[in-house]
C-alpha cells in the first residue's frame, strides 16, 4: 500500500508478485502462505519499490510516517480528488486532514479478521446489519476489493460473540449520529476494535427509505428527513430499469454471461472499456455510454467512474471501493463477478468460452447482479408505486413555498406532469404542435402564402387610399390596378386563411386535450415564438435537392445512382412516391414545389434569427397567426366549460421588449377572446401575460406589468441576451473552457447566473409587483428543474418554477430544501 499510495507505483507490479507466489499454494489463499514465501514476497516487493522509485524502501517508522502524512496532504491536489470535488460541487479551498492512530492487526491468525459494516442496508435501506468481513486479513483487503469477502451474517456463525458486540455498537453509533453509519472494524485475537465510523454512502432507494423510516421511528424530524434526501437521489430513483421480458429473452438467446454481487442498483448498457482514462474521454468528451470493466477499482480510477454509465469488477464485495463509489454516484455496479477473467493487455475478458472485447456492448443490472452481452432495452419505473418517495415528497410539499408547474406541449405530457405532482402547466409551446408530420404541409402552405398575402394586402390598401383622391385618367389607372390585384388577393386570402383555419382546428383539438388533463389548474400557453423559417426544410438541404432534381430531369436514374447515404435514399423514395412510382413523373411534380420552398427559405432567412422576426414581432407582423391561436384556445376552453370542465388558460405573449408590443398584441388578441366567448355564450377565467427574456423587459417591468397579469422568465434566452452569448456557439466553442478555467463558476445555461441574470430577475420582480401587487411570476426555462436555480427563485420571491414533467418530483424536493435551508440560515443569523 505504501508503494501505491505514497509513491504512486502501479499496484499491478506488486499484485503480479503476489499472484505468482500464491498460485504455488494448494488453495491460492493468502492465509496459506508460509513464512519462507512471505519473506520472498517482502524481498521481491522491496525490489519492485527500488526499481520504480530509484532508492530503497525506508526502514525507520518515523520516515515512513512522515512520507505517508505528506502523501495524504498531496492527495488533495491530485487529479482524482479534483475530479471528485468538481463532480460533487465541493469547494477546492477547504483542505484535508491526516489522522494518525494506533494499528491493530486482523491478520494475526484464525481468531483475527477485518471488515466493513453498515447499520442499515446501503442498497435498499432495510434496517439490518449489512456488511462483509475477511478472516485473517487486513482492512485494505476488504475496502480495495483485492479479495472477495464473506457476508457479515456468516460472522454470526463463526464468531457469535463478536457479531453480537458489533450489532450493539452499530445501534449505539446510529442512535448517536442519527444517520446510517459506515463502520470499519478489526478483530485482533478475538477482541473487537472499531476503527472508524462515518455517514454511509447509499443508493437513492436507501436514501429515501432510511430518511422516511428514521422519521417514523422518531430518530429525526420530518424536515430533517426531507433535507437528508438530495434532488439527485430522486433523479436516480426514477431512472429506467431493464425490461424483465427482454432479460428473459436475452437468457434464452444465451446472452447471459455471469452473475456477480448486486453492489449498486440500476441498469446500464454501454461500450466495454478497461481503462479509466479512456472511459473519461469517451463519457465526458464524446458523450458515449461506457461500462468500465476492472479487476477491482481503486481511488486512481475515480475519474473514469465519474463518466461511466456502470461499473463491473471481477473482485471485491458490496463494501469494496467500486461498490461504495458507485452507490455514491448513483451508478449501477456489479462487483465480485468472479466468473469473468480480465486480460488488460488483450483488452478483453472471458467467461468460459465466450470472449467480450474492448468496444463491445455490455449490459449490467446492478439490482440483480446479472451481466449480459449486447444491449437490453429499458423501461421507466412506476412512480406511483414508490411509496417511500411519495411519502417524502408529501412532506416536502408541506414544507415548500414555491409551487411546481410543468412544461407540456401535448396532452400525454400534461397527464404525466399531473401524475408527478405538477400544480399547473408553466409552458405549453404551441409551435411544437406544428412540427407533427401530418401538419407540416399545412404549415408550409401558411408560410408560403403569408408574406405574399401581406405584401398584396398592403399594396391594395395603398392603391385604395390613392384612388380616393385621384382624378380622371390617374383614377382610372388605379382602379384598373385594383381590379387586377383583387383576384390575386382573393386567391392568396383563400390559401392563407384556409391554411390557418386548418391549423386552428388542429390546435383546438390539442388545447382541448391539455386543458382537460389539467382541469382545475392553470395552463400557460405561449403563442408562436420561433421564426417561420424553422418550420421549413434547411436551406442547404433544399438547395442540394433542387440541384439534383434539375440535373436528373434528362436522366432520372441519376438520382438512384448518386444515392450514397440514408438521406439520399430517403429522398429517392420521396421522389418516387410523388410520381406514383415513376421517377420521371416524380421529378417533374416535386421540382417546382422544392423550388418554391427554396425561395421561401431564402426570403425568410436571417443573419441572427434569435434576435430577428420571432415572438411577438411575428404576431405583430402576421397578426392572423396569433389571432388564430387565441381563437383555438378560447374555442377549446368554451367547449370544455360547457361540459363543466374547470379551465384556466393563461395566454403568454413571447419576446416582449417594449410595452407597446404587448399593448398591440393584447388589444387584438383579447378582442378575439371576447368575441369567441360572446359567440359561444360562455365566460372563461383567463389571463394575459408575457415572457421576460429580453433585458429591456426586466428593466421596464413596471410599465409592462400594467398590461400583464403574469410574468414568466424565459431564462435560456434571458441568459443569452444578458451575456451576449449564442448558446449553441458558446457551449460548443468556449463556454466549457470558461468553466474549467474558473472564468465562470458554472455553465449559466444549466444553473442561473446570480450576479447578472439573477439581478435582472430581482429588479423585474420588484418593479412589477410595485405596480401590480398580485402579479403572478414564475420561471419556465430549463433552469426550472435545477436545484441551485430553484433556490434563487425562492429567494427572489417567485410564485412557481416550471420544468419538464420528469423533473417535477426533483423540483418539489428542491423547493422544499430552499425553504428549509433559508429558515435554518435565518435562525443561525439570529
Amino acid at each position: 500500500m505504501f508503494g501505491r499510495i505514497v509513491k504512486d507505483i502501479d499496484g499491478r507490479a506488486f499484485e503480479a508478485v503476489l499472484d505468482r507466489l500464491k498460485a504455488k499454494t494448494a488453495s491460492g489463499k493468502d492465509a496459506e502462505l508460509t513464512t519462507d514465501v512471505l519473506r520472498q514476497i517482502v524481498a521481491e516487493f522491496k525490489s519492485v519499490y527500488r526499481s520504480k522509485v530509484g532508492k530503497d524502501f525506508p526502514q525507520t517508522p518515523r520516515e515512513q510516517l512522515r512520507e505517508a502524512i505528506a502523501a495524504v496532504f498531496r492527495s488533495w491536489s491530485g487529479k482524482r480528488a479534483i475530479d471528485y470535488r468538481n463532480f460533487n460541487k465541493i469547494p477546492h479551498d477547504l483542505g484535508t486532514a491526516a489522522n494518525v492512530q494506533m494499528m491493530v492487526f486482523g491478520n494475526m491468525g484464525s481468531d483475527s479478521g477485518t471488515g466493513v459494516a453498515f447499520t442499515r442496508n446501503p442498497s435498499t435501506g432495510a434496517k439490518e446489519l449489512f456488511g462483509e468481513y475477511l478472516p485473517n486479513a487486513q482492512g485494505e483487503d476488504v475496502v480495495a476489493g483485492i479479495r472477495t469477502p464473506l457476508r457479515i451474517l456468516q460472522l454470526r456463525d463463526s464468531w457469535p460473540d463478536i457479531y453480537g458486540q458489533l450489532g450493539r455498537v452499530s445501534q449505539l453509533l446510529e442512535k448517536h449520529y442519527r444517520d446510517i453509519q459506515d463502520m470499519e472494524f478489526t478483530v485482533e485475537r478475538g477482541k473487537l476494535w472499531m476503527l472508524q465510523t462515518r455517514a454511509g454512502k447509499r443508493t437513492a432507494q436507501a436514501a429515501v427509505k432510511t430518511a422516511v423510516d428514521m422519521a417514523k421511528e422518531g430518530l429525526i424530524r420530518r424536515e430533517e428527513a426531507v433535507l437528508r434526501v438530495e434532488p439527485v437521489h430522486v433523479v436516480q430513483l426514477l431512472l429506467p430499469r431493464f425490461d424483465e421480458g427482454a432479460k428473459t429473452a436475452a437468457r434464452k438467446e444465451g446472452r447471459e454471461l455471469a452473475t456477480g454481487l448486486n453492489a449498486s442498483p440500476g441498469a446500464a448498457t454501454g461500450y466495454v472499456s478497461f481503462d479509466p482514462d479512456e472511459a473519461e474521454k469517451l463519457g465526458r468528451d464524446e458523450k458515449r455510454p461506457v461500462i468500465l470493466v476492472r479487476v477491482e477499482t481503486s481511488p486512481d480510477d475515480v475519474h473514469g467512474m465519474l463518466h461511466a454509465k456502470g461499473i463491473l469488477t471481477a473482485r471485491g464485495g458490496a463494501t469494496s471501493h467500486a461498490a461504495v463509489v458507485a452507490r455514491g454516484l448513483g451508478l449501477p455496479c456489479v462487483a465480485g463477478c468472479e466468473a469473468i477473467h480480465i486480460d488488460y493487455d488483450a483488452q478483453e475478458f472471458r467467461v468460459g468460452e465466450k470472449v467480450v472485447r474492448h468496444g463491445d456492448f455490455l449490459s449490467i443490472d446492478g439490482t440483480s447482479g446479472d451481466v449480459f452481452e449486447g444491449r437490453i432495452p429499458t423501461i421507466d419505473p412506476d412512480f406511483e408505486r414508490e411509496e417511500d418517495l411519495q411519502t417524502l415528497l408529501g412532506w416536502a410539499d408541506g414544507a415548500r413555498r414555491l409551487q411546481v408547474w410543468a412544461n407540456a406541449d401535448y396532452p400525454r405530457d400534461a397527464q404525466r406532469a399531473r401524475k408527478f405532482g405538477a400544480q399547473g402547466i408553466g409552458l405549453c409551446r404551441t409551435e411544437h404542435m406544428f412540427f407533427e408530420t401530418d401538419r407540416l404541409p399545412v404549415v408550409h402552405e401558411m408560410i408560403l402564402a403569408a408574406p405574399e398575402y401581406r405584401r398584396v394586402t398592403a399594396r391594395l390598401k395603398a392603391l385604395r387610399a390613392e384612388v380616393e383622391v385621384a382624378k380622371n385618367a390617374k383614377r382610372a389607372d388605379l382602379e384598373k390596378q385594383i381590379q387586377l390585384l383583387e383576384p390575386v388577393h382573393a386567391s392568396l386570402h383563400r390559401r392563407y386563411m384556409g391554411s390557418l383555419d386548418k391549423l386552428g382546428d388542429l390546435q383546438r383539438q390539442d388545447f382541448v386535450g391539455i386543458l382537460r388533463e389539467m382541469t382545475g389548474l392553470p395552463v400557460i400557453i405561449r403563442l408562436i415564438d420561433p421564426p417561420l423559417h424553422e418550420f421549413l426544410p434547411r436551406y442547404e438541404v433544399l438547395l442540394v435537392q433542387v440541384t439534383k432534381l434539375s440535373m436528373a430531369r434528362r436522366d432520372p436514374d441519376l438520382l438512384v445512382r448518386s444515392a450514397r447515404s440514408e438521406d439520399d435514399r430517403a429522398f429517392v423514395d420521396e421522389v418516387q412516391e410523388a410520381g406514383g412510382g415513376d421517377l420521371g413523373r416524380g421529378i417533374e411534380s416535386l421540382l417546382p414545389k422544392k423550388e418554391t420552398l427554396l425561395r421561401a427559405v431564402e426570403a425568410t432567412r436571417e443573419a441572427n434569427p434569435m434576435l430577428g422576426l420571432r415572438g411577438c414581432r411575428l404576431g405583430i407582423t402576421f397578426p392572423e397567426i396569433t389571432v388564430m391561436q387565441v381563437r383555438a384556445i378560447f374555442e377549446a376552453a368554451c367547449a370544455l366549460k360547457k361540459d363543466d370542465v374547470d379551465v384556466h388558460p393563461e395566454i403568454m405573449i413571447p419576446l416582449v421588449g417594449h410595452v407597446n408590443e404587448l399593448k398591440d398584441q393584447r388589444a387584438a388578441l383579447e378582442a378575439e377572446a371576447r368575441a369567441v366567448m360572446n359567440r359561444k355564450g360562455v365566460t372563461v377565467d383567463y389571463k394575459f401575460g408575457t415572457m421576460v427574456e429580453i433585458p429591456r423587459a426586466a428593466l421596464t417591468a413596471d410599465e409592462i406589468a400594467r398590461h400583464a397579469e403574469f410574468f414568466s422568465f424565459g431564462t435560456n434566452d434571458l441568459t443569452q441576451t444578458t451575456f451576449g452569448f449564442s448558446r449553441d456557439d458558446a457551449e460548443g466553442k468556449f463556454l466549457l473552457d470558461y468553466v474549467a478555467r474558473k472564468i465562470l463558476p458554472h455553465n449559466p445555461f444549466q444553473t442561473l447566473d446570480r450576479e447578472g441574470v439573477g439581478q435582472l430577475m430581482r429588479l423585474c420582480v420588484s418593479k412589477g409587483r410595485k405596480v401590480r401587487a398580485e402579479l403572478e411570476i414564475g420561471i419556465c426555462g430549463e433552469h426550472g428543474g435545477d436545484p441551485a436555480s430553484i433556490e434563487l427563485c425562492h429567494e427572489i420571491g417567485l410564485d412557481y418554477v416550471s420544468c419538464s414533467p420528469f423533473r417535477v418530483p426533483v423540483a418539489r424536493l428542491a423547493a422544499a430544501h430552499a425553504k428549509l435551508r433559508a429558515e435554518v440560515a435565518l435562525t443561525e443569523d439570529r
